[in-house]
């Protein structure tokens, strides 16, 4: 009979050992678990405390209504659990585990023919003055979630001071805001989501977020705490902000420490290395989920990518094998996405960032329109960004936001990049149509066709940040086509060189623009601007320039 131990039971743990049973009816399979709750989906604590779910138990149960405990798995998927057990040592020579029982202190030592490394992350604690106060949470378990639900719905809870702009953090800002807590959020680098935005489309976010209520405070770093045993003000290098809650969402490291111990390799993004078959440096034992590291497909480069979704992935892989199969995991994109209130965003491949860093010789192209066609109930606008290999055609990478449906956007260019697609195979996918849905020409088409006209010299795109510079420069001719009704309702701010010409009124109103001007055409997603790019170039204007993504996707000031 094979003996698996595996370490860990949220979520590549408990999946691998289910995995496992499927295969093998006859192995003993052994879970090992520090805490006292398993297979839990912390993704979802954000939303308990902003009132969507009623019930934290909501997090341990099945669809069906089951609770997952040490019980369900035993009498389900006959697999030992056992919780409050603390592994303190990996003996590879024995293939043996040390173990303590953190309930009664009693040692013993458990034997193993595979082994299962599955012990998560742990959220960054910075050691600042007054960290061990009261009131600062990190929220990484449900218990976390629970005490600040608790303070709002008691009314202990009118400020909150979120540190870090990433997903947990930006999700938590959301939450609170929507409970009626005021909430600001401090992030040390300049932008939010440093991690996986660009620039442009960060500014967009941001710019969204603070319209909506929620405070950012970018580009400042935390100091010190301050309060007596609770917290009540945060100190940064610019400022004193008082709070009744603070919530660190300031990243994770993966938990090596075993791994380290028991003399296994640690790649260099400092998880677990890993090859395709989740296999450690020693054969007989695997790792998973937050702790091992991952492959990019795209570059491939080892990153570390916590992820829920791809943690259940590298689980089943490891099932599978240690179940006496040969299954390979390719790797990740690092595809994220996120709610902020109302506004969408989501990221796949790299960013234009990345493939700057990386040395490859690239084309993006940023295009905006709504989700649906316009005459559609519910149709709201969105901005697709797509990076591109100029050689190959291949796609790197892709980022969309807006009000309306991203994440089916990024999820069709995952699929595109896990096979290696071109802007040509984007286009010549057939993806479904139906008014409710999507316009006859999806927003990645458009995007791909974008892409497209650049590299055959048809667009001559210039982005939101280039297109700032300029704006301050103060030499180029912005020139909006877009109605008088329209203009006056909203407008690019501190904008000197702007000149409103509907596109209907440009062929007549040519003398108007010196040919020798630079030109930057837009509307309210640059469509128009590039009809007015077409007409300027037909008449001998030499350079002209789209806006790429119009005002929608404009990320800084505007004015009504």
């Amino acid at each position: 009979m094979k003996k698996v131990v595996v370490i860990g039971a949220v979520a590549a743990g408990l999946k691998s050992a289910a995995k496992i049973r499927r295969e093998d009816p006859e192995a003993e399979i052994i879970v090992l678990e520090k805490g006292s709750l398993i297979s839990y989906g912390a993704c979802g604590m954000p939303y308990y405390v902003g009132g969507l779910i009623a019930d934290v138990s909501e997090f341990v149960k099945t669809p069906a209504g089951a609770i997952r405990n040490p019980d369900f798995f035993k009498n389900v998927k006959n697999v030992d659990v056992r919780i409050r057990m603390l592994v303190t040592a990996i003996n590879r020579v024995d293939k043996t585990v040390s173990v303590r029982s953190l309930e009664t202190g009693e040692e013993s030592v458990l034997p193993y023919d595979k082994l299962v490394i599955a012990t998560g992350a742990t959220p960054v604690k910075p050691p600042l003055t007054g960290i061990e106060l009261g009131g600062i949470h990190q929220f990484w378990h449900p218990d976390d979630a629970v005490a600040v639900r608790s303070g709002i719905d008691n009314g202990q809870i009118k400020s909150a001071v979120v540190i870090g702009a990433g997903l947990v953090g930006m999700e938590m800002a959301e939450s609170f805001k929507v409970r009626g807590v005021d909430v600001t959020v401090i992030e040390m680098k300049e932008q939010v989501f440093p991690a996986f935005l660009d620039t442009e489309v960060a500014g967009s976010v941001a710019k969204y977020a603070v319209a909506n209520g929620i405070t950012l405070l970018l580009g400042e770093k935390v100091e010190r705490f301050g309060g007596e045993g609770t917290v009540k003000e945060v100190v940064t290098n610019k400022r004193v902000i008082p709070t009744d809650i603070v919530v660190l969402a300031i990243g994770v490291r993966p938990n090596t420490e075993l791994a380290k111990a028991a003399g296994l390799a640690i790649g260099p993004s400092g998880a677990i290395a890993v090859n395709e078959y989740m296999e450690t440096s020693d054969p007989d034992i695997y790792a998973g989920g937050d702790c091992a590291e991952n492959t990019n497909i795209v570059s491939g480069k080892k990153v570390f990518a916590p992820m829920g979704s791809t943690a259940n992935k590298h689980g089943r892989v490891i099932g599978e094998n240690i179940g006496g199969n040969r299954i390979k995991f390719r790797g990740v994109l690092n595809t994220v996405a996120v709610r902020v209130l109302n506004f969408h965003v989501g990221k796949t491949g790299l960013t234009e960032r990345e493939a700057k860093e990386l040395g490859y010789q690239y084309v993006t192209a940023m295009v905006a329109g709504p989700d649906k066609p316009h005459y559609m109930p519910g149709s709201k606008p969105i901005t697709v960004k797509l990076i591109v290999e100029a050689d190959s055609r291949k796609i790197l990478g892709a980022q969309a936001f807006g009000e309306g449906e991203v994440v089916k956007r990024i999820d069709v260019m995952a699929a595109a990049l896990t096979m290696g697609a071109t802007i040509d195979d984007l286009f010549d996918m057939d993806l479904a149509y139906a008014p409710p849905y999507s316009s006859p020409i999806d927003n990645v088409a458009v995007a791909a066709n974008a892409v497209m006209n650049k590299l055959s010299g048809k667009l001559k795109g210039i982005s939101a940040l280039t297109a700032k510079e300029k704006m301050a420069e103060g030499n180029a001719v912005f020139l909006d086509v877009r109605s008088p009704a329209e203009y006056s309702q909203i407008r690019l701010a501190n904008c000197p060189g702007v000149k409103n010409i509907p596109l209907g009124q440009l062929r007549t109103k040519l003398n108007e623009i010196g040919k020798d001007d630079e030109v930057i055409a837009f509307c309210k997603i640059s469509l128009r601007g590039y009809e007015a790019a077409c007409i300027l170039e037909g008449a001998g204007f030499n350079n002209v320039k789209v806006l790429e993504g119009g005002i929608v996707s404009w990320p800084f000031d505007c004015e009504k």
